[in-house]
């Protein structure tokens, strides 16, 4: 059958690399990988009749992924971090090299070949961060948010580097041909910002007005390998030319509809692609190489961690940040298997460092989600054996605190108790750890503390000791769990009300000692039925005891333990 052989095979090994790698709680990409090096190696008994025409095909994989990293494109997600973004990121790519350099020149490796290594290790893993930052419950953060800032620049530096890299191989015809390449660039992205502002909405709009979901999907797919494959006619990059229709496709409001409808296609074409990237591993050299290869991983994760704590600290951050960068975003990126690849299409690094480079990311990106559960732990042993940080703290009432509400978490639902509590002149204090909405309740003129809720200074300064009772709002399980102990061993009587994601979690935190336990999405659909209810004219005190029913019945367990 050919080709279609082999995408099925692939789709096949990949749906169970994908599980596999699930079920360890690592990123898909790595159970991707994997399936390629599988079914490269021609173990149980598969092979693929062309590797060059799944090279072909992971090729609009890379366009897709750069496509929709442009679409996903913000400058709004950028500017409260915007410093440490736009120029630190560029000295930590560039300082990141020379140590790519310096390790090259140790392994033998020339300088261009060195050069190569640094501008792939520079980069880290968008897709792998994100994911241990969800898992952890660290979204939100101001950690999170200049990880988050750092990533989107590190990802745009990769369209320069796929236009640089290559021409840099012979200097006397590579220069002269790069700056041509700069030339067309610059022209074909004024064309683009013509196109986009004048032509593009205009069309779009055209298309949405028709209603059909699959001829609005086929135009995103259309703009964004069209465009690809207009750059590639001139002479540039087809994935750079997709990365800007899609910067170009972000400025419009079609953006969100054209995202999500983009997403499954790209997620089926990255596949291929990291199966395509697998099947160029050599498992010998990996073997062969290991105490080599385990050398140079921490090599990395030391140089780099301690890179990207420094930049942190450079640029005013303190507190766990700095620690929080260097644990996390250590691991080389998904984004350096595009330039291995494309280096060695181009004849610029061997097998052998390909092989080096994409072993080395596997590795690394197996260490992110251990090495970054590290960073709470490691603070609080700092804070412990160093001097107290100052907290910062806004609208606290001059009196000590007494016989009040302390919330933990300034969320949404946070957030929600805190204002209903304002308007009843009730007296209450916030606690939250990211920046942003800690900033955002000042505004409110609501009395915040800046800190982490788990920290017996922090909940200190929040008066626990005299409070009436606690709400913990806080949506990971994780953080709940540590405020929950470290309250019970500061003052055991008081009483706390925490939220909880699933019956499993409200056992574990009701075995804890917690008063009572809330489910926000079950709240949520029970109010949804309520109201349909009443829409059926089923009589109001009929439904005041459905609910009631209902609700003891899920939240019995609590009623049930605390009777024995």
């Amino acid at each position: 059958m050919g080709i279609a052989a082999d995408i099925a095979i692939i789709l096949v090994a990949g749906l169970v690399g994908g599980w596999i790698a699930q079920a360890l709680r690592q990123p898909l990409i790595l159970g991707y990988i994997l399936s390629g090096v599988l079914v490269g190696s021609g173990l149980f008994g598969l092979h693929i009749s062309d590797h060059h025409d799944i090279e072909l095909l992971a090729e609009i994989g890379v366009a897709l992924l750069l496509f929709a990293l442009g679409l996903e494109f913000s400058l709004k997600e950028l500017k409260p971090v915007r410093a440490i973004a736009l120029i630190g990121t560029p000295i930590q790519l560039l300082l990141t090299i020379g140590i790519g350099i310096g390790v090259g020149k140790l392994l033998g490796y020339g300088l261009y070949e060195g050069l190569w290594l640094g501008a792939m290790i520079s980069l880290s893993s968008t897709m792998v961060i994100l994911k241990t930052l969800m898992s952890q419950g660290r979204m939100g953060t101001l950690s999170s948010r200049v990880m988050i800032g750092i990533l989107i620049v590190q990802d745009l530096a990769v369209v320069p580097m796929l236009i640089l890299l290559p021409a840099l191989k012979d200097l006397e015809q590579g220069l002269p041909v790069l700056g041509w390449a700069l030339v067309k660039a610059v022209v074909f992205l004024a064309l683009m910002v013509f196109v986009g502002t004048r032509v593009m909405p205009k069309l779009m709009a055209a298309i949405a007005a028709r209603n059909s979901r699959e001829l609005f999907l086929l135009a995103v797919v259309a703009i964004g390998l069209g465009v690809g494959y207009l750059t590639w006619l001139v002479g540039l990059s087809f994935a750079f030319g997709a990365f800007v229709a899609g910067l170009v496709l972000s400025e419009s409001e079609y953006a969100h509809q054209a995202l999500s409808e983009v997403v499954p296609l790209r997620d089926i074409f990255a596949l291929l692609f990291f199966a395509s990237v697998g099947m160029l591993l050599d498992p010998a050299y990996l073997w062969q190489n290991l105490w080599m290869l385990l050398g140079v991983v921490a090599l990395l994760v030391a140089a780099k961690g301690a890179l990207f704590a420094l930049l942190g600290r450079a640029f005013g951050y303190r507190r766990v940040i700095p620690l929080a960068l260097g644990l996390t975003m250590f691991q080389v990126g998904e984004f350096s298997f595009v330039l291995a690849r494309v280096g060695v299409q181009t004849e610029s690094i061997s097998q052998d460092l390909y092989s080096l480079v994409l072993s080395v990311a596997i590795l690394t990106m197996l260490l992110t989600p251990m090495l970054s559960g590290l960073t709470a732990p490691l603070y609080h042993l700092r804070l412990k054996r160093g001097v107290p940080e100052v907290l910062q703290t806004f609208n606290l009432p001059q009196e000590e605190l007494s016989d009040h509400v302390v919330i933990a978490g300034a969320g949404r639902v946070g957030r929600s108790i805190a204002l209903l509590l304002k308007e009843l002149e009730l007296a209450f204090v916030m606690i939250e750890l990211d920046h942003r909405r800690f900033e955002e309740g000042c505004a409110r003129g609501l009395p915040m503390i800046f800190g982490d809720t788990t920290r017996p200074a922090v909940l200190e300064a929040a008066g626990i000791a005299h409070a009436r009772v606690l709400l913990a709002t806080i949506p990971a399980l994780s953080t709940t769990r540590q405020l929950v102990d470290e309250v019970k061993r500061m003052h055991p009587d008081l009483d706390i009300v925490a939220r909880s994601n699933g019956l499993e979690e409200l056992e574990e935190l009701r075995e804890r000692g917690v008063y009572e336990v809330v489910q926000p999405e079950f709240e949520a659909g029970l109010e949804i039925t309520r109201q349909a209810l009443r829409h059926l004219d089923v009589p109001a005190f009929e439904v005041q005891r459905l609910s009631d029913e209902i609700r003891r019945e899920h939240y019995g367990v609590l009623h049930r333990e605390g009777k024995e």
